[in-house]
């Protein structure tokens, strides 16, 4: 029995060895001397640097003047501190909403005063939402309950544990008509919190700092609350209200202090000294989740050509065919792809490969899609749902001159099914919008409305329903960007509502991504997903 088990053993290491080899090798050179490829890699560079630019002033949370009163006056860490004390010392990051907050009517609110990732801590990922009280006190904008919903949302996708790090005066009151009353606003994070944890989702809260107001909820509803000595408090109404409403003067820490939750009002289960040992409480109890954690392959190859050739193709006014074959030999392993009804729906490229050592099913279009691309597509999503395979769409419909724009019975009933397969799938899903996605694209092609796994875009990208809207592109605006001295000039890339900077302020997209990250980007989306699938 023993000389069996080694056998079935050597039999499938032998087959993990050789796998890729079944597979044909991508060859799409790029000539780098093209006087089209030389503009392209112009255009990209720019809008990179004006990438680096927004996440740099994102990063910078309140500016100085707010990081001074946090640090100095309120004797707090700032929140990527924080973050870097939860997570493992090696552990990789994946943040969500990065320029959510950005250019809005109400103004520049950074990151939407929150800051939300996936990161690991004991080896398993966790869904992290991180208020940034260097911003407006961490206050709730329109905005912020947008992102934090979908935190949730990717956190129950996934099936990763939520963890809240408190610190926020509440909704901005301002505002507050924006944030409150629809079933999709303020409230429906608490019932967010009780779902996810009645299915076995754990749910954790650290309140480092205020949790007031109608915020006060979220720690309460957590499975466990820990809380920090002195700076954290919960309370509905501080001491100002019940002063005007009582006549009585209390404290915030009488009011709602760490020794009053823990030993009077029960609120809170865990009493820390610090916000360094309350971490660490939280790290430990992560340890206690008892969760079955998933580990990716340790090996694989990498792919033949350099991913900064991605950079270049992302700088190209329309991506043909041909490109969307150099991009996937840049991001699969040996840049190898086994083809899917290779001669059948021209407009949709469908295959097998692997991303860092996991089976992937992979989608792109290089044009709208035709019935027999859409029925190419379904037929495609069918087989890696059976066989629970993670599936991976990059959108480009291309010019809309160039675009086949049928109306046909037939190519309507097969663009349904293809939506309806993607949509009943049960399996992990990415979308990356590399370019344009146009139209009932957006739908055929696993967009934002159907909840994938993870929604990514590259800085050019941009999706729209209407023909009118999508000819207006960000890279027709980078001449204005030249010249580019200070964050407000780049106020051009967000007019269009269309582009991937406007929809990644609106929470309309999970993030925005450099071109050249690709790979590693979806590799770890994938390992995310599959963690505990």
């Amino acid at each position: 029995m023993m000389l069996r088990r080694l056998t079935l053993l050597n039999c499938f290491q032998l087959k993990s060895c050789t796998r890729l080899m079944s597979f044909k090798a991508l060859n799409y050179e790029i000539r780098y001397d093209d006087a089209n490829m030389q503009k392209a890699e112009k255009n990209s560079k720019l809008i990179v640097k004006v990438l680096n630019d927004l996440s740099q002033f994102v990063k910078a949370g309140g500016g100085p003047k707010g990081i001074h009163r946090h640090v100095v006056k309120n004797k707090k860490l700032l929140v990527r501190d924080r973050l870097k004390l939860l997570f493992d010392p090696d552990s990789p990051f994946l943040e969500i909403g990065l320029l959510a907050g950005l250019f809005m009517d109400y103004g520049n609110i950074p990151g939407a005063s929150a800051v939300v990732g996936i990161g690991k801590i004991h080896g398993q990922y966790c869904m992290v939402s991180a208020n940034d009280a260097t911003v407006k006190g961490g206050t709730f904008f329109p905005m912020t309950i947008t992102k934090q919903i979908r935190m949730q949302q990717l956190a129950y996708l996934n099936k990763l544990p939520c963890i809240y790090l408190v610190d926020s005066g509440g909704a901005f009151l301002p505002l507050q008509a924006d944030i409150f009353p629809d079933r999709d606003h303020g409230g429906r994070t608490f019932y967010n919190e009780a779902v996810m944890s009645s299915i076995g989702i754990p749910q954790i809260a650290v309140v480092c700092g205020s949790s007031t107001a109608g915020g006060a909820y979220g720690p309460t509803m957590a499975e466990e609350a820990i809380i920090v000595k002195q700076t954290g408090v919960i309370f509905l109404g501080g001491p100002p209200l019940v002063k005007a409403a009582t006549g009585e003067t209390v404290t915030e820490q009488e009011l709602g202090g760490a020794m009053m939750h823990c030993s009077v009002s029960g609120c809170t289960d865990y009493y820390a000294e610090s916000e360094e040992e309350a971490f660490e409480m939280c790290r430990e109890s992560v340890l206690t989740l008892n969760s079955l954690i998933s580990s990716k392959p340790n090996s694989y190859q990498e792919p033949l050509y350099s991913s900064n050739d991605l950079l270049l193709i992302s700088g190209k006014d329309k991506l043909c065919k041909e490109d969307m074959y150099i991009i996937l030999s840049r991001i699969l392993d040996g840049s190898m792809f086994k083809e899917f009804k290779e001669k059948f729906g021209t407009n949709l490229i469908t295959g097998f490969g692997y991303i860092q050592g996991m089976l992937v099913g992979m989608l792109a279009n290089c044009n709208a899609l035709t019935f027999q691309d859409a029925q190419k597509g379904a037929h495609f999503i069918q087989i890696c749902d059976k066989r629970n395979i993670p599936l991976c769409f990059l959108q480009n419909s291309g010019e809309l001159e160039d675009a086949i724009n049928e109306s046909s019975n037939d190519t309507l009933n097969c663009r349904a099914k293809m939506v309806a397969a993607h949509s009943c799938s049960k399996v992990p899903k990415i979308t990356l919008c590399i370019n344009g996605c146009y139209e009932d694209d957006n739908f055929t092609m696993c967009g934002w409305p159907f909840q994938p796994n993870f929604f990514l875009s590259w800085p050019f990208a941009n999706i729209s329903s209407r023909k009118i809207e999508s000819k207006i592109k960000p890279i027709g605006k980078l001449t204005k960007l030249m010249d580019a001295k200070d964050i407000d000039d780049y106020d051009v890339l967000f007019e269009n509502k269309t582009s991937a900077f406007s929809r990644a302020s609106h929470m309309l997209c999970d993030g925005i991504i450099s071109p050249e990250n690709t790979r590693k980007v979806i590799a770890l989306c994938l390992e995310i997903a599959l963690s505990r699938s």
